[in-house]
């Protein structure tokens, strides 16, 4: 099956102007538009019912987020969930992405699963299914068990593929591992999500262990053999009956050169083949671009020859985590230990006029890049309707996030909702947001060209925003 792209993109504020220009309508039936959540940022209820502790447990209880919270609570979807469907129905959305809590199905990692925790997640199956909303899975959205990581250690090739060969589920579509880019870099590179490995002078913050120049190669490495063994075993066994897909989904940023030189068109492509062709092209041509062996040289991996078949063709959609584009220049290759970063020979920001930035992963950029939310998404609702007519294979929009949750990078700093949840409230309130309003009525008006809103977002501050 032809690789589907299947766009989750992050939010922000809101639009002016008179018509929007396009109409659901306009969109294939079979184009599906929907949000998503996942589990560890959105569940709460980390000690309830069976669930064992997540390297995040352990990460945030650590003190290691930047506002020192913890999703011990989050927005209790565990408890909430039926009334939030409810709100999924009532926003009109066609689809939901939510990630199964290994912690909670599977809570010593393996083998044996949890009553109550099967009981959850098929409530919440069933739930979607009763209103008529269709269900996307993602088997893995960086919450580890920790009982694996004590074991193995998450760059652990062992642990990577018989704990996802154990985790294989049915569903229709389904994902098997969230962002691996970002769980190479962010985990093993820079530190900034657990385990929070890293080593001077690349941590963003003082780690005791880790090695940024091999690991993140090693963990994503082991990562793409993973998808391709929970996939082969999943064509072998389910797929047939099921007739389901699936995919595997990255963290884009696309990056356009800040100049037209040779130089700067050359770095262009190098970044593109970094953040996007080293997850992409093993799964589709059974190697790694010739850019990243280059440049990284013994410290990248290998396939096999068995392995490299293992994993070409394993994809039946790819799914696309895109929050911001960049500029992209050239810098020289730097002598000594580098790390991913250092590996491109490129330096970027956020526009042509700023100062370049050290690492992509920063939650400022995504902040103060992302100011409207509304107008955010009609632009690239807009702009996957031409991708379309210019005949790529897209099959869907979810917006990130369906509800304000713990931010993997910010804690509860930062809110991206299409519902607005009141934190300092025990009971947890959702409110809509303008942006949960308009994207309802744009779903709801299949052939009606709807105004475009001209009031502000009641998202609050921009922190909010």
């Amino acid at each position: 099956m032809a690789a589907a792209v299947a766009l989750l993109l992050f939010l922000s504020a809101q639009g002016a102007a008179p018509v929007l220009g396009f109409t659901r309508g306009d969109f294939p039936e079979d184009f599906v538009f929907g949000s998503a959540t996942s589990a560890y940022q959105y569940e709460g209820a980390v000690a309830e019912d069976g669930r064992s502790p997540s390297i995040w447990d352990t990460f945030t209880h650590a003190g290691r987020m930047p506002d020192k919270s913890n999703g011990d609570i989050a927005a209790d979807k565990y408890h909430k969930y039926k009334d939030d469907v409810n709100l999924v129905t009532d926003t009109n959305l066609e689809a939901y992405r939510f990630s199964i809590s290994w912690s909670r199905l599977i809570p010593k990692g393996r083998r044996t699963v949890n009553p109550k925790g099967l009981e959850y997640h098929s409530n919440l199956i069933d739930e979607l299914v009763r209103h008529g909303v269709q269900v996307h899975v993602m088997m893995y959205q960086l919450d580890l068990p920790q009982v694996l990581e004590d074991e193995y250690g998450r760059i652990s090739q062992h642990m990577q593929t018989c704990a996802l060969r154990s985790s294989v589920i049915g569903f229709r579509t389904w994902t098997t591992l969230d962002e691996v880019n970002v769980a190479a870099i962010g985990s093993y590179d820079i530190g900034q999500i657990p385990p929070g490995q890293c080593s001077d002078p690349f941590g963003v913050t003082k780690c005791t262990v880790g090695n940024s120049s091999v690991e993140p190669y090693i963990a994503a490495h082991n990562m793409l053999l993973a998808h391709a063994s929970a996939t082969r075993l999943y064509r072998a066994k389910y797929q047939a009956v099921q007739k389901g897909v699936v995919g595997i989904n990255i963290y884009t940023l696309w990056p356009y050169p800040l100049t037209n030189s040779t130089a700067d068109l050359e770095a262009t492509q190098r970044f593109r083949d970094f953040y996007l062709g080293w997850i992409v092209e093993p799964l589709v041509f059974g190697d790694y671009p010739q850019a990243v062996k280059k440049n990284v040289g013994s410290r990248l991996p290998s396939f096999t020859k068995v392995q490299s078949e293992a994993v070409r063709g394993t994809l039946d959609f790819i799914g696309i985590n895109h929050y911001y584009s960049l500029y992209v220049n050239d810098r020289p290759l730097e002598k000594g230990i580098r790390d991913f970063a250092l590996d491109i020979s490129a330096e970027y920001r956020g526009s042509r006029t700023d100062p370049p930035i050290g690492q992509v992963m920063q939650p400022e950029m995504v902040v103060s890049m992302i100011l409207k939310r509304v107008d955010y998404m009609k632009n690239h609702i807009r702009s996957t309707l031409t991708a379309l007519r210019n005949g790529a294979n897209v099959k869907g929009y979810f917006a990130w996030c369906f509800v304000d949750v713990f931010e993997y990078l910010t804690g509860f700093k930062s809110h991206y909702g299409l519902y607005r949840v009141d934190f300092e409230d025990q009971t947890l309130p959702r409110q809509a947001r303008l942006s949960a309003r308009w994207y309802s009525e744009f779903l709801r008006n299949k052939e009606i060209q709807i105004r475009e809103e001209n009031e502000l977002d009641d998202a609050g501050s921009h922190a909010q925003q």
